[in-house]
């Protein structure tokens, strides 16, 4: 991945002639000082929400108030679409995707719009890693908020933090090879959290994990002193035994596994290239690994060596994730494609699809199977039908960066960052259920 002792948050959103969201509303909506528009509003975050109902009523979901607004939604939205400039490091390979591209059903109601929490400030550091929201439950969600990790609770609608990394973390807990010093102002590159653990990655190879049932920091470690340390990606999983372990994913070509048990690191693997992400197979026994290389592989998770190559995408790949099947997975380029993959057939993929704007930077998947969510680095966030195909996809489209996307491990919520300065929020969609039997009951 791109690495840059600097602003990490370049431009990858390169609008020429449309103004940032913020300058974009403010200027047209405020007018000047004689504006209808409450300025003190604006400048103290005294923002309102969106519920469903509202929603349904006509307001946009986001609260931009189009009605006030010399330009319309739907002509925003093709000024933004025509001028993006989508982020490679291979020139021209969105355009060589193209032509291999499933066409898909849009139209697709999988799941519905819940609540816009605008109080909510998802936010990103760098541009190319938008792996920073996690839902531990469909009530609980976990995003970086600037230097803290924030707590959201849709069910109370209350936020709490977590852990705040903008001055000095040190581990309360002893445990060897764990930096007893800790770090001071930890810019958090990614973030995971799953169960009762959460693990965040910092751009100088920084470890920070702590439980969220105990007080304090559990570990901290620097897992590399490389000039190009940045980590890229954080997978918790439970082995077979029932331990909790953790996969980093680094900038200086390895991949690390960590026992939690015992606050060791148990594996570490190198590979030719900056590794983006890793995904471990639903069984434990392959691991499947992107970063800064048209091709992907899948290694022995064991020994890490390697089993076979995954040749089709075009540029370096940021998101990866399996199917709970366990037989297919899905990939992630800058070539603005997801590739599906089959475990059993992979001298290709067996499916390729196409954003609408740029780079595929995260994948999900439900873990029921029935669903895969698929993020741009902005404005859109595609679900499809994986048990028919990907034959029918939803689009959801909002305005802004997305920080990351999450499923609630029941499936019945899907949460999604949006980092932008004056419209940024958590995004809530609950699962579309055919309660139509209850009808005659009513």
């Amino acid at each position: 991945m791109f690495h840059h002792q600097g602003d990490y948050m370049a431009d990858e959103y390169k609008m020429e002639d449309v103004d940032d969201m913020d300058e974009e509303f403010h200027d047209r909506e405020m007018g000047g000082p004689e504006s209808e528009v409450d300025v003190y509003d604006y400048l103290n975050s005294k923002v309102a929400d969106t519920s469903s109902a509202q929603a349904r009523r006509g307001k946009d979901i986001q609260g931009i108030p189009w009605e006030r607004l010399t330009i319309t939604r739907e002509k925003y939205r093709q000024t933004r679409v025509g001028q993006y400039k989508n982020y490679e490091n291979i020139p021209q390979s969105g355009d060589g995707s193209v032509k291999e591209c499933k066409v898909t059903k849009k139209g697709g109601l999988f799941y519905e719009f819940k609540h816009n929490a605008r109080s909510v400030k998802s936010t990103i550091l760098h541009f190319q890693l938008r792996n920073l929201v996690w839902a531990t439950s469909k009530h609980d969600v976990y995003l970086m908020s600037h230097f803290s990790v924030i707590h959201w609770s849709s069910l109370t609608c209350n936020m709490s933090e977590v852990l705040n990394v903008s001055g000095h973390v040190a581990p309360c807990e002893k445990h060897p090879g764990s930096l007893l010093e800790g770090f001071t102002q930890t810019q958090v590159s990614t973030l995971a959290v799953k169960d009762k653990l959460l693990v965040a990655g910092g751009f100088q190879g920084e470890l920070i994990c702590k439980y969220l049932d105990r007080p304090g920091v559990s570990f901290c470690s620097r897992i590399t002193y490389d000039d190009n340390a940045i980590t890229n990606a954080i997978e918790i999983y439970a082995s077979s035994s029932g331990a909790v372990h953790f996969i980093a994913s680094n900038n200086d070509c390895g991949v690390r596994d960590f026992d939690m048990e015992n606050f060791q690191l148990s594996k570490h693997f190198r590979f030719p290239w900056p590794v983006n992400h890793t995904s471990l197979s639903p069984d434990g026994k392959l691991l499947l690994i992107v970063g800064d290389n048209p091709n992907g592989i899948l290694v022995d998770s064991k020994t890490g060596k390697t089993v076979m190559q995954l040749c089709g995408h075009l540029d370096y790949s940021f998101a990866s994730a399996w199917n709970p099947d366990g037989v297919t997975f899905a990939t992630g380029n800058q070539d603005k494609t997801c590739r599906i993959w089959d475990a059993r057939y992979l001298s290709k993929s067996v499916a390729v699809l196409k954003g609408s704007l740029g780079a595929i930077r995260s994948l999900r998947y439900t873990s029921d199977g029935r669903f895969m969510a698929m993020a741009e680095p902005a404005d859109f966030v595609h679900v499809y039908d994986v048990k028919n195909g990907y034959e029918k996809e939803q689009e959801i489209d909002f305005f802004g960066e997305v920080s990351g996307m999450s499923f609630s491990p029941d499936t019945e919520s899907l949460f999604i960052g949006v980092w932008d300065r004056t419209y940024g929020s958590l995004m809530e969609y609950n699962r579309c259920r055919n309660y139509a039997y209850l009808d005659s009951l009513i």
